[in-house]
């Protein structure tokens, strides 16, 4: 069963669907009794089908309710309009509509209150969910890609609901180790102190440190041939200031991204709650619209502690991309290597190489293009060990310099690049320019059947875990072990401390029906390191 709800000016209108897509019961409904309405109807299971995610769910999570499936059609849409697998379909040829603007993200969203406002955006779902069932019709891994995509956008908004627990009088104690005392109005003493040193070594007494248009300036005076202040240029720089200024660089960072203004905004009630973007980036990866959830450094992760009673279960997917690899290209070395627990080592007891670092460096180079270094030194050993694996990604690099578009395991698409044409005037420059261009489109083609591929692999394992958590004991979401933070192959859950056990055990058997659920019962062991941890920098 399916029901769609919709909002107008009246107030809520839910549609009951078959399973063949037939209309039957329409309900209007006050949005004051929605959340009561959506609670009864979820006891029948049903898939609810809603514009965004980030619009309907934030509010019923505030109201106590939890749904457990749901599609959501513009996350869908966007995958439809794009995938080389429903090129043919209505989606794919109609022009731009308003399916096709971005959802709001649930910074926008109410907590509270369901908004009555009929929206641009807010077309018919029914409509909608008939074409996108159209343009799945016969492709089952595309279904399979709009239901994990679907499913989440409820996991970023119940961790969004739910909140990473945070310390932060733990954090402000490491932020004035760190950085000194924290100083209204300017630099802590450290940052200060460092940027007058800098001052002194590069003989610019009114240097401005945070600005990169003053350093690069100070820099070039300095005598120093750099065209940008990034740090693999000043590394380089033989001098005296480098040491301090690549320290200045590093606290300056931590003080802006996850300083005293970053706690004041982002942690409340002893909880961080960012802004989740599922397929935020173009491989199908999310993204973080506030908060910079997919960027918490190293030094601050000590003030992520579970509440008391509780723990954090912190798993990571092993060499996950390498995993993915073996099992796309049907690889049988590469996936023999791929049933140790560290794949890396399984390669070296394969004969492929002789070190573990050698395996690590050459898998990195055949993922993401590399020619140099160690990676382009491996580069022959690994395509002789591991060939269908090797050929798997060269031909999607080919494809990309051609211009064509590459699709992850389950159909989601690649945008096209601009290919190897140039016009038979074009000189010698303008050639190698669209040569270079092309090439670095090859890279990134090359990269995006394995990442996207492994994103879709992360979205089935939080699929397949949320169940699970929900089955432990526990009324409401937050009084089970509910998932509270995730990044690219990494999940933490938050859980009562006697349930842990139950937690590694659900980690793990997720990750390896996520498997099942995308490549069938192929031989590569989806490894995960679990860990129960008493706060989030003790898992590693």
């Amino acid at each position: 069963m399916l029901i769609t709800l919709r909002s107008t000016s009246t107030g809520v209108v839910a549609t009951d669907l078959d399973d063949d897509g037939a209309v039957g019961v329409v309900t209007t409904l006050d949005p004051v009794g929605l959340a009561a309405w959506v609670a009864a109807r979820e006891l029948e299971h049903p898939r609810w089908v809603w514009n965004d995610t980030s619009r309907w769910y934030p509010p019923l999570l505030a109201a106590g309710v939890r749904v457990e499936r749901c599609i959501d059609l513009r996350l869908c849409h966007v995958i439809l309009r794009n995938s080389a697998s429903s090129v043919t379909s209505e989606i794919a040829g109609a022009a731009p509509d308003d399916w096709d603007r971005p959802a709001r993200t649930a910074a926008v969203a109410s907590d509270a209150l369901f908004d009555l406002e009929p929206l641009p955006d807010d077309d018919d779902p029914v409509a909608e969910y008939l074409r996108q069932r159209a343009a799945v019709a016969g492709v089952p891994r595309l279904g399979l890609l709009l239901a994990a995509e679907s499913v989440g956008a409820l996991v970023a908004a119940e961790m969004r609901f739910a909140g990473l627990p945070w310390d932060v009088g733990v954090h402000d104690e490491l932020l004035t180790d760190i950085l000194g005392p924290r100083v209204a109005g300017g630099r802590p003493e450290k940052l200060e102190a460092l940027a007058a040193k800098l001052r002194e070594l590069l003989d610019a007494p009114t240097l401005n440190l945070d600005s990169q248009q003053d350093l690069l300036k100070a820099l070039q005076n300095a005598g120093f041939r750099v065209e940008s202040t990034s740090k693999w240029e000043i590394k380089e720089i033989d001098h005296p200031a480098v040491e301090p200024l690549l320290e200045y660089k590093t606290l300056s960072r931590l003080l802006s991204a996850n300083g005293w203004h970053w706690l004041e905004e982002w942690v409340h009630d002893g909880r961080f709650r960012p802004v989740y973007v599922p397929g935020g980036v173009v491989t199908g990866r999310w993204a973080s619209d506030g908060g910079g959830a997919l960027q918490l450094p190293r030094q601050v992760r000590s003030a992520v502690i579970p509440d008391p009673g509780w723990k954090f279960v912190v798993a990571d997917a092993s060499q996950l991309e390498p995993r993915v690899l073996a099992a796309m290209s049907g690889d049988r070395a590469m996936a023999l290597a791929g049933q140790a627990a560290d794949m890396y080592q399984g390669m070296v007891s394969s004969g492929a190489v002789e070190t573990r670092s050698q395996a690590k460096f050459g898998m990195l180079g055949a993922i993401y293009g590399g020619t140099t270094g160690e990676s382009g030194r491996m580069k022959p050993r690994i395509e002789k060990a591991f060939p269908a694996a090797m050929a798997y990604v060269e031909a999607a690099a080919r494809a990309g310099e051609h211009g064509d578009v590459v699709s992850t395991w389950l159909g989601r698409s690649s945008p096209p690049g601009e290919g190897l044409g140039y016009d038979e005037i074009a000189t010698e420059a303008q050639k190698r320019r669209t040569q270079q261009r092309a090439a670095a489109w090859g890279r990134f083609t090359r990269n995006f059947v394995v990442q996207g591929t492994a994103a879709e692999w992360a979205l089935c394992w939080m699929g397949s875990l949320r169940p699970r958590l929900w089955e432990l004991p526990g009324s409401t979401l937050v009084d089970k072990p509910h998932l509270v933070f995730f990044l690219h192959d990494e999940l933490i859950v938050h859980t009562p401390a006697e349930l842990a056990p139950d937690v590694e055990t659900a980690m793990r058997d997720a990750a390896a029906e996520a498997g099942r659920l995308l490549f069938g019962p192929v031989p590569v062991e989806w490894a995960v390191s679990v860990a129960t941890v008493d706060r989030y920098s003790d898992a590693k």
